[in-house]
């Protein structure tokens, strides 16, 4: 593709995952878990669901009898293959390239000469699946999955382009795009998408192409959203109007990652000012404390202010990785530290849950408590959380780093290698070592090719500073008097605080040195008085990681008669050979037992264990809760 001039863009660039080498022991042997074992066993059961097939079913090429349950199942091939791309940026996997090479020829007899690419519909337009039409484009139901797709299938085909400079995707994707800009616009088919996503695609498209129709058209999808439409899938209002996140969070957070996009690249303050107001109102009255969205259920959505379940809640694995997407954005557009501290919750907690420590099972919902019976499953009849979460992992370099004109901002602490250039193209190399998340030293080096002035600002999570989220809905029990430090080559340097960064402004010689120290103490979390769900409740924090506890580590009946006084004295050590590596925190706790006359409770002093959110459900089945007692009048 050609060079060409963007006129507008995000105030920030993130530091591309490919950049970015990860070393440690947390990401790193998760991201090659990812490669090795879950990106295959994702092909293999794609395979033995007629994921892939279904393709030469539609191009006529096959006559087996497969079935097409609902008309997104395109998608999660897409979804995977972008996850290979992402691979392929950093490291040869010929066996693998060339299995997806061959994917890409069978999708490619499935489209139509005219662009048109739709399998589900394809197969027997006569009979399409649930929330398909027997015609192009014909939105049925709010649930229409046409343009999701296709989003999908863009994104896919960008990230393969740039891995491995073959055009065989994108020329599919370019097809396609052509087409959907030929039939939507104004004064043309002017609905909207039923589900949000093929506006993220199409400004990938954009921005790889140049072509600036589909930026336009990215715009007009929004744009042609409401009003009076459902707030399922936020068309109840037009998006520059919108104030509180409703409807289907998944939805949500890709349109929010999409109207930024397009907000940067347009310049378009109407929408910085819808998204200002929606961001306010998750993570003031919608966020849960392990960065999960959607309290509903029923519609795998946000639920009213301040009403946050922990049992029968959702959080499903792939909002999580939108808000992700969404809170990233933000911190582009704005270098608040604020995003980053939303961001990182989200993926040390709401996250990772999401998928076993062997790679092989996923949880579509994430709860904050169960009562036994519930666990990750290896495959499900709607597959978008696994096949979104083998797209996600290998993109987490991403997220470490970002740079503004002569300002490096370190967002992430995970030891690393990175390269990157400034303004001036004096290359830099960055080392970060550290034992994140399980210790708070971390230790810079900085090695510029040339001496040279510039700014390396350094993240003071909210969490160091007696603030869980940035807003008052989560507070700390107790109050952190631990000072961070932060000294370069030796020397102790002042904090100079700028939107929640350290920023150290010098000449940078070769070997150079940072030591930031982040005191990790197990903190107590209580609830703002609205969230009904944790009266009287309390969680357990150390540094970024949200604990849980189980009752295979506590040996009670029911974890929820576990009661955690203010004053009961709390430690924490490392369990090499527990759960592959964790911090466990270990106390005196109380046991309600509960006899008949109700009036009399009784209270049991013993040992307990909590263990990080994410790593719960691997020992079989039993009960499990992240808020714990405090307060006994609220026992039942």
């Amino acid at each position: 593709m050609g060079v060409f001039l963007i006129e507008h863009d995000y105030m920030i660039k993130p530091v591309l995952f490919n950049k970015v080498k990860i070393r440690d022991n947390f990401w790193a042997p998760r991201i090659e878990t990812n490669h090795k074992i879950t990106i295959p066993y994702l092909f293999e059961k794609s395979e033995e669901n007629g994921r892939i097939d279904l393709f030469l079913k539609a191009a006529g090429t096959i006559v087996d009898d497969i079935k097409i349950n609902m008309t997104f199942e395109d998608s999660d091939v897409y979804k995977i293959i972008e996850g290979v791309a992402y691979i392929l940026s950093k490291e040869s996997d010929p066996k693998l390239e060339r299995y997806v090479d061959d994917i890409i020829k069978k999708i490619a007899a499935a489209q139509e000469k005219d662009g048109y690419l739709f399998p589900a519909r394809a197969i027997n337009p006569e009979k399409p699946p649930i929330f398909a039409g027997k015609k192009r484009w014909e939105k049925v139901t709010e649930l229409s999955h046409e343009l999701y797709n296709m989003g999908h299938l863009y994104e896919s085909a960008v990230a393969y382009y740039q891995a491995t400079n073959k055009r065989n995707l994108l020329d599919i994707a370019i097809k396609n795009a052509n087409l959907v800009d030929e039939v939507f616009g104004p004064g043309k088919n002017e609905d909207y998408p039923g589900h949000q996503e093929i506006e993220i695609g199409l400004v990938r498209l954009y921005r790889v192409t140049g072509n600036e129709k589909y930026l336009k058209l990215a715009k007009f999808l929004l744009d042609t959203r409401g009003p009076n439409g459902a707030k399922y899938n936020q068309a109840h209002k037009k998006v520059i109007d919108q104030d509180e996140a409703v409807g289907h969070a998944v939805r949500a957070t890709y349109m929010y990652s999409g109207m930024a996009d397009v907000a940067a690249l347009t310049n378009n303050k109407d929408y910085l000012k819808a998204l200002d107001r929606i961001w306010n109102n998750v993570v003031s009255k919608k966020l849960y404390i392990t960065g999960g969205i959607g309290a509903k259920r029923s519609e795998e959505a946000f639920g009213p202010n301040y009403k946050l379940p922990n049992l029968k809640t959702y959080c499903e694995t792939c909002a999580a990785i939108g808000n992700i997407f969404w809170n990233h954005r933000m911190f582009l557009l704005y270098g608040d530290v604020k995003y980053i501290d939303v961001l990182e919750r989200t993926l040390y907690n709401g996250f990772l849950s999401g998928i076993s420590l062997d790679g092989k099972s996923f949880f579509y919902p994430n709860p904050l408590a169960s009562k036994g019976k519930y666990g990750r499953s290896g495959w499900f009849f709607v597959t978008c959380c696994p096949t979104n979460i083998v797209r996600f992992i290998p993109s987490i370099p991403g997220f470490i780093y970002a740079q503004k004109n002569k300002t490096i901002f370190v967002n992430l602490f995970v030891s690393n290698e990175a390269t990157m250039s400034l303004d001036t193209e004096n290359k830099i190399n960055i080392t970060q070592e550290s034992k994140y998340p399980w210790e708070g030293v971390v230790r810079i080096k900085i090695n510029p090719e040339k001496n040279e002035e510039f700014t390396i600002a350094i993240r003071i999570p909210g969490w160091i500073q007696n603030q869980p989220v940035p807003s008052d809905l989560y507070a700390y029990l107790d109050k952190n008097d631990s000072k961070v430090s932060l000294s370069v080559n030796g020397e102790l340097k002042d904090l100079i605080i700028e939107k929640g960064f350290a920023q150290i402004q010098r000449k940078w010689n070769k070997g150079d040195e940072i030591e930031l120290i982040l005191p990790m103490q197990i903190r107590r979390v209580i609830s703002h008085a609205k969230v009904k769900a944790n009266a009287g409740m309390v969680a357990l924090e150390r540094g970024p990681i949200v604990y849980c506890v189980e009752s295979v580590d506590n040996k009670v009946e029911h974890v929820f008669n576990l009661l955690l006084d203010d004053n009961a004295e709390l430690n924490s050590e490392y369990h090499k050979d527990m759960l592959n590596g964790i911090v466990v925190i270990k106390g005196t706790i109380h046991y309600i037992e509960h006899p008949e006359d109700k009036n009399k409770l009784i209270k049991k002093e013993k040992d307990f264990l909590a263990i990080p959110y994410y790593a719960w459900a691997h020992r079989g089945d039993g009960e499990m809760t992240v808020w714990m007692l405090r307060d006994l009048k609220v026992f039942k």
